[in-house]
């Protein structure tokens, strides 16, 4: 995994585990948000999250259409590249 993505991975895990409760390395790529049954405000904490932490804007609406932590690590790290 890149610099960008593990940064990315970091994040998302960090502000994860402080949502669910759960510890960090329970989460990995494979981990589906459906799973977790996060909600909407759950997914505008963790946009936010990633927002203030990358400093990128992470539209909310694509952001929710990721399965799982995977799909949302290629999404943001891809928004760093721009």
């Amino acid at each position: 995994m890149d610099e960008d993505r593990q940064e990315v991975f970091d994040a998302l895990r960090t502000r994860a585990s402080q949502l669910f409760g759960k510890d960090p390395s329970e989460f990995t790529l494979e981990t589906k948000f459906a799973d977790l049954g996060i909600k909407s405000v759950q997914v505008s904490q963790i946009t936010t999250y990633l927002e203030d932490e990358l400093d990128i804007e992470v539209p909310y609406m694509k952001f929710r259409r990721c399965e799982t932590f995977g799909d949302a690590v290629d999404f943001v790290a891809d928004l760093l590249d721009e």
